[in-house]
């Protein structure tokens, strides 16, 4: 049954309306509230030792936590989508397990397994290794929280290309690995591309798991979402402007990711065109 213009025009005016409500008038209330007060004071707020470190330290979690899921995610969708083995159902059901499972008890697992009394914490403690409320403890539970995306963005790809052309390099003489560098990986370069973008918006704004294993310190283990909600619990005069001058700071990371993510799934939908 087709669908009358004033209907589907209707239709995108209530989608529009609630874009607005839900996502567009909270950004545009935090950078009002941020400049409120002049932008010499939301500056000196955005670069105190504190913001600046938990910049750089979200970066860095960021930088570690994407290449190694990206690394197993092209792994683990070859192995979804290529192979043939028993317990690829298994694989396949774990790697969704960050989605159904809350960060907080993400969190939780980690410090039972790698906490001063869990299973390898004094294995590590006693090598001068502190990874439960240290960095280490945060990169893996970003790791964690991040995994899937890169397999659920490539595994679609693979399947949809299948291997015919990668029978064809074999059976010309090709290596496992030449095949994956010229044929597999040029065939899924966009979306792999696209599942970097969305681990990475994950990793830059991710605080379940990651305030449940961080000491929450400023300079050395607080990341610029736990600082907005450290911020959020102090009491003073211009507290508030600081809260929303470090949510800025996330706002304008989580603008340039999502810009990326969209030009990486409109060059996606073209490459599978």
């Amino acid at each position: 049954m087709a669908i009358s213009r004033r209907a589907t025009l209707s239709l995108r005016a209530v989608a529009l309306l609630y874009l607005a409500l839900l996502l567009l008038l909270p950004v545009a209330v935090v950078f009002w509230r941020t400049f409120e007060h002049g932008a010499g004071t939301a500056w000196s707020f955005m670069t105190t030792p504190a913001a600046i470190s938990a910049l750089w330290l979200t970066v860095l979690i960021a930088v570690i936590a994407v290449p190694l899921n990206t690394i197993f995610g092209v792994g683990a969708a070859l192995v979804l989508a290529r192979s043939r083995t028993r317990g690829k159902a298994v694989l396949d059901a774990l790697i969704d397990l960050p989605f159904v499972v809350s960060p907080v008890i993400i969190g939780l697992a980690l410090i039972l397994v790698y906490g001063a009394g869990g299973w390898f914490g004094s294995l590590f403690l006693n090598h001068g290794i502190r990874i439960i409320y240290a960095v280490p403890g945060m990169v893996i539970a970003t790791v964690f929280v991040s995994l899937p995306f890169v397999v659920r963005e490539v595994a679609p790809v693979l399947r949809e290309v299948g291997d015919e052309q990668e029978q064809a390099a074999a059976t010309l003489g090709a290596s496992s690995w030449q095949t994956f560098w010229r044929v597999t990986l040029p065939t899924i370069r966009w979306g792999v591309a696209y599942g970097v973008v969305l681990t990475t918006a994950r990793a830059l704004g991710e605080i379940g798991a990651v305030i449940v294993v961080s000491s929450n310190v400023a300079g050395s283990t607080l990341t610029l979402p736990l600082l907005v909600y450290q911020r959020d619990e102090q009491i003073g005069g211009q507290v508030t402007t600081s809260v929303y001058a470090a949510a800025t700071e996330l706002a304008v990371l989580s603008i340039a990711v999502l810009l990326l993510m969209t030009m990486f799934g409109s060059r996606t939908k073209d490459e599978v065109r």
